[in-house]
């Protein structure tokens, strides 16, 4: 049950009697910030009073007075400023705690209101291996995938793969000029990696040669605006002065920008020059980057040779990533790549022609879009289809095939115009009863502040990053296991399950932790940390309540039991008893409010502090379970246990990671 959905629903009924669309004050009824102050707090008698010329408090004692909550809550308190403080009775914690120890899904009813959803997520491009910069994508769409699912709606996972593009146009050019056969027959999509970075760079080192005179010469320009715009400050004075110092403020930063572009230029630059090989191969293929996409054509227009080699290629590299899903637990109902709806892209520009949705400019074919500067091409001049083209054929197949009431595109931020123009396109084009939402995140970034780049062969590859956090969390497994009073108690098969388990979670965990919306600099031994605000803490804790189980000898799941007698006394006679069961009854509340903007970390936060709660309750002396004072009080404390660990389990399956029973 949704307790703050089910409050917020009886004050819809006492205020309809006062405005008309109690709608908007709704949302100011919220759990309370402070204990002391009750459970939930209504705040919505302020904004009334001055809309009804009476005071906050005349207003809040009204709305009591219509309110129906007496089934739930004791009393709500009045404030003298109107706040509306609401404490939930203690029978009816006490009876929910007992139908969610009896459910298998801790009460957490599904939806009275399914949708169907398709959600795209993860998407790399097949033809290089994953790296860190990936995981984002990955994790935070499986995670969006399993809560949705498990709240009662249907989901399509979709994994778009990258698997037609100009990588691997890129390829096929490398291995027809670059290959190394030994290397390929040994590891072939090691050696395909090789190929796009070298041909990457070499086609990059062309382009940046004729960029840098350009960006040499607009910092001179600026340099000498500078110097013009500081001579002008020295025979200025009062507002003049201000306004000319800020200009140069503005021109120093740009020029900063400019320093530091030109400084990456060089030393890419650099990188192929100083090498002796790679610079006779960048003298020896001055148009490397045409003949790319040359190549690329070729493969689009179905020439045999470049099918071939695609067909061959493909296989291999689709391999790799499932081994690496497979290692994250990751899985998609479909995994339909950019190869799949070639054939449809040039019926999707005719239609959009023959609609007069799209018009020829420049001789490329462009859909001209209200609120933007510039339209969506879906055709360039030379023919060639885009990945706008792409994903509107994209849209139109999964309308048809799953009729989905949302797809939800889980990508990095930098692509929020692409999927605006996107968006606005499909409206145009008759797609306006959907929900099309670009759920975006934050960029993994390097050291240096800047984005991953697989081609710059300096990113950490995804494998390596799984193999250090399992051999990490190894070390500390086996350290906690030797040191125990009593001897080691894990064999080494279960100390190695125990350290995938922890190490995988671990860098998940640490991701899905952070606000999607916001960047991280990546760094192997924040990703991989074990205390605090951890999955490792999480872990362990739902590790423990299995061993009071399993040292009481008793059976899970706990039956609901009988009711209280009269002299039993308070069902939560502390306050650590008390607080650990209001966070187990907001479990369904934080499900919901994940979903309302698709945010994870809401989870991790909650689990975070529920496993708080928990380690507060179990170590007070005067909460004792299994030798507790009486058997009706050992039951109930046995039942907070029960119902903590299986909510911890459930929240960290929802998110994607497993658990063990002994750590």
């Amino acid at each position: 049950m949704n307790i703050l959905r089910e409050l917020r629903r009886r004050f819809a009924e006492a205020l309809g009697a006062i405005v008309d669309d109690p709608g908007p004050l709704l949302d100011l009824i919220r759990p309370a910030q402070d204990a002391r102050f009750g459970d939930y707090q209504a705040n919505c008698a302020m904004p009334l009073a001055k809309r009804l010329h009476q005071s906050a408090r005349d207003v809040a004692e009204s709305l009591v007075a219509r309110l129906r909550v007496g089934d739930l809550c004791d009393r709500p308190e009045v404030t003298e400023r109107g706040f509306i403080n609401m404490r939930l009775r203690d029978d009816w914690l006490d009876g929910w705690l007992r139908g969610a120890s009896a459910d298998p899904r801790v009460a957490i009813e599904p939806t009275a209101s399914p949708r169907a959803f398709v959600i795209d997520y993860s998407s790399p491009n097949v033809a290089k291996p994953m790296h860190v910069g990936h995981i984002r994508s990955t994790v935070i769409g499986d995670a969006i995938r399993h809560i949705l699912a498990f709240l009662g709606h249907t989901i399509v996972s979709d994994n778009h793969l990258g698997d037609w593009g100009t990588q691997f146009g890129m390829i096929i050019y490398g291995y027809k000029h670059f290959l190394d056969r030994r290397a390929y027959e040994k590891h072939r999509v090691d050696e395909l990696g090789r190929l796009y970075k070298l041909v990457n760079q070499l086609a990059e080192y062309h382009e940046l040669k004729e960029r840098l005179p350009k960006a040499e010469s607009d910092l001179a320009r600026m340099d000498a605006q500078r110097a013009d715009l500081a001579a002008r400050v020295e025979t200025l004075a009062g507002p003049e002065r201000k306004k000319v110092a800020k200009d140069a403020d503005r021109l120093d930063a740009k020029i900063k920008e400019a320093r530091e572009e030109i400084g990456r230029i060089r030393a890419r630059l650099a990188a192929v020059d100083d090498d002796p090989v790679k610079r006779a191969l960048a003298r020896e293929h001055p148009a490397i980057g045409e003949r790319v996409l040359e190549e690329t054509a070729r493969l689009h227009e179905g020439d045999a040779g470049n099918r071939r080699l695609w067909a061959e290629f493909l296989p291999d590299c689709r391999l790799e990533l499932a081994k690496a899903y497979q290692r994250l637990g990751i899985r998609f109902d479909y995994e339909l790549g950019e190869s799949f709806y070639h054939d449809f892209l040039g019926k999707v520009v005719a239609e959009f022609e023959s609609r007069g949705l799209a018009r020829t400019s420049e001789g490329a074919t462009c859909v001209f879009l209200d609120g933007f500067e510039t339209p969506m091409i879906v055709r360039k001049s030379d023919g060639a289809f885009l990945y706008a083209t792409t994903d509107l054929a994209t849209i139109q197949y999964r309308m048809a095939t799953w009729h989905p009431d949302a797809v939800l595109y889980v990508v990095d931020s930098r692509q929020s115009e692409h999927f605006a123009k996107l968006f606005a396109a499909a409206r145009l084009w008759g797609y306006d009863s959907v929900e099309l939402r670009h759920v975006s995140f934050g960029t993994v970034l390097g050291e240096d502040g800047k984005p991953y780049k697989t081609r710059e062969g300096d990113a950490v590859s995804l494998a390596s990053l799984l193999d250090e956090a399992v051999a990490r969390a190894y070390r500390v497994v086996c350290t906690v296991d030797d040191a125990k009073p009593s001897g080691r108690e894990l064999s080494d098969e279960q100390r190695r399950r125990v350290a995938e388990v922890v190490g995988i979670g671990a860098i998940k965990y640490r991701d899905l932790s952070h606000n999607r919306t916001s960047d991280y600099v990546f760094s192997f031994d924040k990703m991989l940390e074990l205390d605090g605000n951890t999955s490792a803490y999480l872990q362990y804790a739902f590790a423990r309540v299995h061993a009071i189980f399993a040292r009481g000898g008793i059976e899970r799941p706990l039956p609901a039991g009988t009711e209280r007698s009269a002299d039993a006394g308070p069902p939560f006679p502390t306050v650590e008893e008390r607080a650990l069961a209001m966070a187990l009854a907001r479990f369904h509340e934080t499900l919901d409010d994940v979903t309302i903007d698709y945010r994870p970390n809401m989870l991790t936060t909650y689990l975070y502090e529920l496993a708080g709660h928990f380690s507060r309750f179990y170590t007070n002396p005067q909460c004792k379970v299994l030798k507790a004072e009486t058997a009706e009080l050992r039951e109930q404390r046995l039942r907070l246990c029960d119902v903590a660990g299986r909510t911890i389990g459930q929240g960290l399956r929802l998110l994607g990671i497993q658990t063990v029973d002994q750590m």
